[in-house]
């Protein structure tokens, strides 16, 4: 067994983490530090970078982290908000090493807890949930990709989206987040969850978007917008970040269209995969939608490391909230994630 390294505390903007950070293959948007930046202003939380690094003092292994405060105390999170980041390592040692190294860490800090959207190795003080899966789409071959693609339900459904008149395009304009944000908010009154401040979107269009580190497909009627997607693009994997449509033009099929121009994008580009995001394990929908594309589901489990078991939840707050959203007009559903968004952190 590895002795548990050193964890250092980095800022978002050091070169070192920066450069560890592009150095690896494995990395997505979310271990870029812009994203932890994007986070972290419009939360008002602090962030930075839990790194270890070797004798001559080069980052071997690394986490992007923001610091939530709380009535309980402070909660390390990596990262809220985010679907999915894994510690970045340079080997499966250091890998070891650094999982040690945060188990000692928030020991020495005295955090109640420090939560990993990843699953971490067993040890005592790393607990695992499993509420939700994963779903992604190799993209390797590119064209012959998109053949066996082509063989797919969600193709045909594509393709029923094309005969009926929608049109697609891709968008990095300003323009278009106003359109992309109301078909949200809509689907997210829909689902009887709070709506993220408009201004979270607007950080991550300045930010990545128009930055060329992401782009959106809208889908619409006789120019009307009835379907609209983000995806972040960055380091050889697209991810499906939000997804929104308005629910009375399902039959025409625009959400199967957005994607398969999504898909279309990335094989022209060469990248490797197709990351579909978080699904709760109750939302059947969703998941066959997934499925549909020939994407793997696997389970996504994460880590909390703490002194004891984290407390489960009855759940009750949260379908009392979902029912009083669905049910009100939808300045509530705006308000209550205006209100209470920065202290989902933890959780979401």
């Amino acid at each position: 067994m590895t002795a548990p390294a050193r964890i250092a505390i980095a800022a978002l903007d050091d070169p070192a983490w920066s450069a560890f950070v592009a150095s690896q293959q494995e990395a997505t948007i979310f271990h870029h530090p812009t994203w932890t930046r994007i986070i972290a202003d419009t939360y008002g939380y602090r962030a930075f970078a839990l790194t270890t690094t070797d004798a001559r003092g080069n980052v071997v292994a690394g986490l992007p982290v923001v610091a939530i405060p709380g009535v309980r105390g402070t909660s390390m999170v990596s990262l809220p908000f985010t679907d999915y980041c894994p510690p970045l390592a340079q080997n499966a040692v250091s890998f070891e090493a650094f999982v040690d190294g945060l188990v000692a860490w928030r020991q020495e800090i005295g955090s109640r807890v420090f939560g990993v959207r990843a699953e971490l190795p067993a040890r005592p003080g790393i607990y695992h949930s499993t509420l939700a899966v994963r779903h992604v789409l190799s993209l390797d071959g590119g064209p012959i990709a998109l053949l066996k693609l082509s063989r797919t339900p969600a193709h045909r459904a594509m393709l029923k989206a094309k005969r009926v008149g929608v049109a697609v395009r891709i968008t990095q304009s300003p323009d278009d987040l106003s359109e992309l944000y109301r078909l949200h908010w809509q689907t997210r009154q829909r689902q009887g969850v709070p709506v993220q401040p408009q201004r979270f979107f607007e950080a991550i269009w300045a930010r990545l978007i128009e930055r060329d580190l992401g782009f959106v497909v809208l889908a619409a009627v006789d120019d009307r917008p009835i379907a609209a997607a983000m995806f972040l693009a960055w380091n050889g994997q697209l991810i499906y970040k939000y997804g929104a449509s308005d629910a009375q033009y399902w039959g025409l099929r625009p959400n199967n269209l957005v994607m398969w121009t999504a898909i279309e994008w990335a094989c022209a580009r060469g990248y490797r995969l197709l990351d579909f995001g978080k699904t709760e394990l109750n939302n059947q929908g969703l998941r066959e939608f997934k499925r549909r594309w020939n994407a793997l589901e696997t389970p996504l489990t994460y880590s909390c490391i703490s002194a004891k078991p984290p407390r489960a939840s009855s759940g009750l707050p949260g379908r009392l909230l979902s029912q009083l959203i669905k049910r009100s007009p939808r300045i509530v559903c705006r308000a209550t994630g205006e209100l209470l968004y920065g202290s989902f952190g933890a959780t979401v």
